[in-house]
């Protein structure tokens, strides 16, 4: 009976130690309306976000180059197989990325913190392409949540003592690179002539990824006038991404299933992209929004974030004009 008992309780102490582990795994915010993790064994990458609290997640986390991530390309292609570089990702330019690398080794985390709305993590990232090879950089990730809306700010930090990949190659930049579920299965954006005007957003038919001579491609959007996408589920629901300084979107879907989850191989993907030269030594800030709800939700967050960003722009500058986009009409309440 007592060796019965002490077994008992033996269990129950081995659990909540388990338990424990597990909540220090990742760090989490929620406001009732949107509940985001980030899962600090890969990174501090963005590995869950959910709606009123359930336990659906909307993100893709099926391999370490999904979830919502930094990702960045410097350099010239190079072959290193004879290094353990992956042959399906050969040649491959220097790519540091935030959870982990091909193999599944992770990232590690240097620091992490949260104080209820916002986070903040730094870790080392891994090289994508090589078999547990930590880049020579650190990644840094405020995060903030805000009703329906998150606010990122990435940082990379380079310090780079390599000659193989040289240092003057302009390369796209994924900022940041999002892995919605595949059950958000349709895609939309503003395409017009006439941005923050409230005209009607574009339905987008969804392009496969393929792979070619140049390798992998998703589809290329060189007219998100907005610079928002969204990918929206049947329900009307879904996620958004809206980053100011991109140039062009990258979007698709992998593999045909228009109902996978966060641990099925199909997966949507969207990624506003930049051209940027990286250098050996190179600092790399940059922000970007999700957004949740509807079409119309989503765009709405997107004007009152840019109607803010003008406000701002103009108290500083005198201009007394910083209500041109709020004067306009919206695609939602605020």
């Amino acid at each position: 009976m007592r060796k019965t008992l002490f077994l008992a309780l033996l269990l129950l102490f081995q659990l909540s130690v388990d338990m424990q582990g597990k909540k220090s795994d990742y760090l989490e915010v929620s406001n009732g309306r949107i509940t985001l993790r980030q899962d600090l064994t890969r990174g501090g990458g963005i590995c869950f976000i959910g709606r009123d609290g359930r336990k659906r997640n909307y993100i893709n986390i099926s391999d370490e180059g999904r979830y919502i991530q930094q990702s960045y390309y410097a350099g010239q292609l190079v072959n290193r197989q004879s290094e353990g570089q992956s042959p399906s990702w050969s040649p491959w330019c220097w790519n540091p990325i935030q959870a982990g690398d091909y193999k599944r080794n992770r990232a590690k985390i240097l620091e992490s913190r949260c104080d209820g709305q916002s986070t903040y993590v730094k870790c080392i990232p891994m090289l994508w392409d090589m078999d547990n090879r930590p880049a020579e950089a650190e990644m840094e990730q405020w995060t903030t949540l805000k009703d329906n809306m998150v606010h990122v700010h990435c940082r990379l930090t380079c310090h780079r003592t390599d000659n193989i990949y040289g240092d003057s190659t302009l390369n796209d930049q994924e900022i940041p690179a999002v892995y919605p579920i595949s059950s958000l299965n349709h895609l939309y954006a503003y395409r017009g002539e006439h941005p923050f005007t409230a005209a009607p957003a574009d339905s987008i038919a969804v392009e496969q990824l393929t792979y070619g001579e140049k390798g992998y491609r998703w589809g290329t959007y060189r007219d998100v006038a907005e610079k928002w996408m969204a990918f929206i589920g049947d329900d009307g629901w879904g996620i958004g991404v809206y980053s100011p300084e991109a140039e062009h979107f990258m979007a698709g879907r992998h593999r045909p299933s228009r109902s996978g989850e966060a641990k099925d191989h199909a997966t949507s993907y969207i990624a506003p992209v930049r051209k940027l030269l990286m250098r050996k030594n190179s600092i790399v800030d940059y922000e970007y929004y999700l957004l949740f709800g509807t079409v119309d939700e989503i765009r709405c967050a997107v004007y009152a974030i840019v109607s803010d960003a003008q406000a701002s722009r103009s108290a500083s500058a005198g201009e007394g004009d910083s209500g041109r986009f709020l004067s306009l009409k919206m695609p939602c309440s605020i």
